[in-house]
């Protein structure tokens, strides 16, 4: 007749005999766990070795590493001609009937066994298929990534020693070689004109708006917004417990006026502007509203908080100076991604602002991010000096462009009736105004069936407005004829 303590084992350790980990280590480990929470009781004597071992289906060899290892790390104390028991240096655990709701030792805890709070402002509006084919809000083809160079670059910055040593270290300031580059290449293609001690690197914008709301914002700050926009961006804000209000978008971007009517001096905290392309519309903010803009922010005491999205993908004309440029009063807190068009593990935030700002904004990056990635700053850099970020740039807006008029030749055939749009100056996706008549979100279900992913945060569609933004820029030309063929087939059946 077997004994209580044997059919203990026999219920709560399981061996994977597939594992690398050696057997006596997995056994080891449970019946620690098994101490802990309260299976074993201290002063428990174990069984013999060779009863267990016959229990366990192991050699007995390895049921004496196993004593020796629980015994080594002070769970259990062999007794000479007694035997060998759980001992526990602390306390001794009491448990009623300890074996009477046995859980496997080899699980772990579902859900805490504390409260805490959980947010809805946080859940991601993302959502993931595994469709053929998907639309996305404007994402660059990393097709066009020429990964061979970037990894050449990379590998490159590995094998310099100097860099080599600033692994071993901690620098919150990133790389100073890469500061200096970029903050030549933002001078540059910008107009602006700062120094390395003008800019933080960070992993993304969103980490960039989260450390500026972090410093600049307490709760109850009102910030605007245009209505629609960036919604990642609304939902940090939201986190920091700010107020939030929106602004009217119209073809030439926010209007400014509207600021001015609806609100006085020293009520508004912040205004969040996309001015270059106004996401989600593409619109571009006007030069005279701009100007408007950086006075009115003087006038209100507002700080402006720009983000430079889509800055780079530029087809028409030379590229609008950002708001940042014109700024001489220290109102604009400039923000945006480096490296867009390259793969997304090769893409860095920055943010641009006055020499006191950054200071403090240090401070909360070295909390989060202490070390950053050097080795991947300096590769970046290195392109930056060498030019090949301008070359790659180059050849890539040229398709991009390609792309963009195809996709516009192929909407207004295949949806002349149902579809409006303006082909936009630039950036990597349209907005498409449709026909009320028809439910979005079942389009975007049928489309699913057929193949072809919308995701939902690309669905604008209340009692005022039918709107969809559709990427191009990651689909090339089969690809682009092939997911408008799905998005018209799917029209016809709701039709």
């Amino acid at each position: 007749m077997s004994s209580p303590v044997l059919d203990l084992f026999s219920s709560f350790v399981l061996i994977d005999r597939t594992s690398v980990q050696p057997i006596y280590l997995q056994v080891s480990q449970q019946m620690i766990n098994a101490v802990q929470r309260g299976y074993l009781l201290v002063g428990t004597k174990l069984p013999g070795t060779r009863a267990l071992s016959e229990v366990l289906q192991v050699h007995r060899k390895t049921v004496i590493a196993i004593y020796d290892e629980l015994e080594a790390q002070g769970w259990v104390e062999v007794r000479p001609n007694k035997g060998t028991f759980v001992v526990n240096q602390s306390h001794q655990v009491k448990m009623d009937k300890p074996y009477e709701k046995l859980v496997s030792l080899a699980k772990y805890p579902t859900s805490t066994g504390f409260k805490f709070s959980q947010s809805t402002i946080l859940d991601t509006p993302f959502e993931f298929s595994k469709n053929h084919l998907v639309f996305n809000d404007g994402q660059p083809d990393i097709r066009l990534t020429q990964m061979q160079n970037l990894s050449r670059w990379y590998s490159a910055s590995m094998k310099r020693k100097h860099n080599l040593k600033r692994l071993t270290g901690h620098n919150m300031e990133g790389s100073e070689f890469f500061r200096e580059q970029l903050s030549n290449y933002l001078n540059f293609s910008r107009g602006l004109h700062i120094s390395k001690n003008n800019l933080l690197i960070t992993r993304s914008v969103e980490m960039s708006l989260y450390i500026i709301s972090q410093i600049l914002l307490s709760k109850g700050d009102h910030v605007l917004v245009g209505d629609l926009s960036m919604f990642s961006a609304n939902m940090v804000f939201q986190k920091m417990g700010a107020s939030i209000s929106t602004i009217p978008v119209d073809g030439s971007g926010i209007d400014i006026d509207y600021i001015r009517t609806h609100f006085k001096p020293g009520e508004v905290r912040m205004v969040h502007v996309t001015p270059h392309h106004h996401y989600p519309t593409t619109v571009t903010l006007s030069a005279q509203k701009r100007i408007a803009l950086l006075q009115l922010a003087q006038e209100y005491g507002f700080i402006i908080v720009e983000d430079d999205y889509d800055y780079d993908f530029q087809y028409e004309q030379m590229a609008v100076m950002p708001l940042a440029s014109g700024d001489v009063n220290g109102m604009v807190v400039y923000v945006g991604s480096f490296g867009k068009s390259l793969a997304p593990a090769f893409q860095r935030g920055f943010v641009v602002a006055p020499d006191n700002l950054i200071a403090e904004m240090r401070k909360y990056l070295g909390i989060i991010d202490r070390q950053g990635d050097v080795i991947m700053e300096q590769a970046l850099g290195e392109m930056i000096e060498e030019g090949e970020i301008h070359r790659h740039l180059k050849k890539s807006l040229k398709i991009y462009r390609e792309r963009r008029d195809l996709f516009c030749e192929i909407l207004k055939t295949r949806f002349n009736e149902i579809v409006a749009f303006q082909k936009p100056s630039g950036g990597l996706a349209l907005w498409t105004t449709w026909d009320k008549r028809f439910s979005l979100f079942q389009l975007a279900n049928l489309c699913k069936k057929d193949n072809l992913f919308i995701p939902k945060n690309l669905l604008y569609q209340n009692n005022t407005l039918s709107a969809m933004r559709l990427g191009f820029g990651h689909l090339n030309k089969n690809e682009m004829e092939e997911a408008l063929e799905i998005l018209q087939r799917g029209m016809t059946k709701i039709v």
